[in-house]
């Protein structure tokens, strides 16, 4: 389970450019692990390299929820406009 500097390399750009996935397909084909595993790993590397450079690391992006939440509202506001607009 010897990952090359030329891996750790790739897999570290990968997370600082915010590609999760590509890193753990990057650390499975290193080390043979299984996805949960490989999963598990990354995580934690990825709050580590968080913790050291907090400027290297992409905003936080707004979930799936979140957007649903602000799409609805936007609705439920262009509803209340149009009907103030008929009035």
């Amino acid at each position: 389970m010897d990952i090359s500097e030329e891996q750790t390399r790739a897999i570290t750009d990968a997370l600082l450019d915010g590609r999760k996935i590509e890193a753990v397909k990057i650390y499975r084909e290193a080390t043979g692990t299984g996805l949960k595993e490989s999963k598990e790993f990354i995580e934690s590397l990825t709050d580590t390299l968080r913790e050291k450079h907090p400027d290297k690391f992409p905003a936080a992006k707004a979930g799936c929820t979140s957007l649903i939440v602000i799409s609805l509202t936007l609705l439920a506001l262009a509803g209340v406009c149009s009907s103030l607009a008929s009035t």
